[in-house]
């Protein structure tokens, strides 16, 4: 059974201030999963994970990660100028984008980030822009479909990411002719991954390619970047994965590869997002309507705008309704917000308690792809973020939009004092 972090008590106390919809994260669980995940891979010296910032973009969330010794994976301008005002330089910023303008490539140098490129086209488009730096990493695509235990998890051939192995080679020795003299590699074969297993399999896959284009070209090597693919479990009866399974694992195809070889020593990085906040994060909203047709639906006052992953995926998140945590699940709704879309449906045929006009809905594991897949559709307003502090206080980390943000970027601009 999944149990939110907050209780209804706290969970009034923020709504008396910030109404509802509006995201809460958990800073207690955050420290404590960076913390753990920096203890699975303390065996390796050089381990960093740098924060996927597309999973939530908020500069509180950065700075509680830094702390904690994380860095930043940037994919765009505007997260580099997050990473930088939140006082992340250099090495603690990865640069890892495609189809990338040369503005993005211009700030990442500027910077002094580490550029993971993604495409061979792209050494002559940065050396043109931006120059080609000393440090710099490669996305490795590895085509066909990828398998554990003869289970498809992913079809890296379909992937728009990354070089192919020839390709490699060849981008290497030409980036060693223009300057680069430390390389590090990057792979992301498989997304949401539940199970222990992706992450040796894939380790396992980047440091023999490591090794092997070492032995092709001499260049040295000094890191694998393992990126994100460490699955949460969104459904109440999914095991959690066990990070220090996952890091023993990775360990063992370390030292069955790069021990053995020239290199000796390499550092991992990670990029992982979802891991890191997921389930540290939920979307609370409020019961305004029941509908009884041919089947039974309760309206919230959240929608598809607040959290996207069901409507586009079909994905499952659990609810509480909160209070009732102990009651019998003996009615059947669809949860549902006001887009003009019938995908906009937060659970199907959903077994939950007897839910009551005012009760407080938590949806869990909204902490990553939650807020930050927002939009604006139908003209509705991206609701506020409040980190729920670790002595119970809570902060307001980003305010909610009003209609002026919606009209800020027209030229007309109505009298808003008119209206509420």
């Amino acid at each position: 059974m999944k149990k939110p972090f907050l209780t209804l008590k706290k969970a009034k106390e923020i709504i008396a201030k910030y109404s509802t919809p509006l995201h809460v994260y958990d800073e207690k669980g955050i420290v404590e999963n960076a913390r753990e995940l920096y203890d699975a891979f303390s065996w390796n010296k050089g381990f960093k994970e740098y924060f996927a910032v597309k999973a939530t973009p908020n500069p509180e969330i950065l700075r509680l990660l830094k702390k904690e010794g994380c860095g930043t994976d940037c994919s765009s301008y505007t997260e580099l100028l997050m990473a930088e005002a939140m006082g992340f330089k250099g090495d603690e910023i990865m640069f890892s984008s495609n189809e990338t303008t040369a503005e993005e490539y211009i700030l990442a140098r500027k910077l002094d980030a580490i550029i993971n490129l993604d495409d061979i086209t792209h050494i002559e488009f940065l050396e043109k822009h931006a120059g080609i730096p000393e440090k710099i990493c490669l996305r490795y695509n590895p085509g066909g479909k990828f398998t554990i235990n003869n289970q498809i998890m992913g079809n890296p051939a379909d992937a728009k990411y990354g070089l192919t192995r020839s390709q490699l080679t060849e981008a290497v020795k030409k980036l060693m002719s223009k300057g680069a003299k430390e390389f590090g590699l990057h792979a992301f074969l498989a997304s949401n991954t539940m199970g222990n297993e992706y992450y040796p399999k894939l380790a396992q896959i980047v440091f023999e390619t490591i090794v092997e284009l070492h032995n092709e070209t001499g260049a040295k090597f000094i890191f694998a970047n393992l990126s994100g693919g460490i699955g949460v479990p969104y459904r109440p009866d999914q095991p959690k994965n066990d990070i220090y399974i996952i890091a023993n694992g990775v360990k063992e195809a370390y030292e069955q590869t790069i021990r053995k070889s020239a290199l000796k020593d390499i550092s991992i990085y990670t990029e992982l997002g979802r891991y890191m906040l997921a389930p540290y994060g939920l979307l609370l909203t409020t019961a305004i309507h029941e509908k009884h047709i041919y089947k039974e639906y309760i309206g919230v006052d959240a929608c598809a705008a607040h959290l996207m992953r069901p409507a586009i995926y079909g994905a499952y998140h659990h609810i509480t309704v909160l209070g009732k945590e102990d009651w019998p699940c003996d009615h059947v709704y669809d949860v549902v917000g006001s887009l003009c879309e019938n995908s906009d449906k937060f659970a199907i045929d959903r077994k939950l308690p007897r839910i009551d006009i005012g009760d407080i809905l938590a949806i869990h594991d909204t902490g990553a792809h939650g807020f930050a897949m927002g939009y604006n559709y139908n003209g509705k307003l991206r609701s506020a973020e409040v980190l729920l502090r670790s002595d119970g206080s809570f902060e307001l980390i980003r305010r909610a939009e009003t209609p002026k943000d919606y009209f800020a970027t027209f030229n007309f601009i109505p009298e808003f004092h008119k209206y509420r």
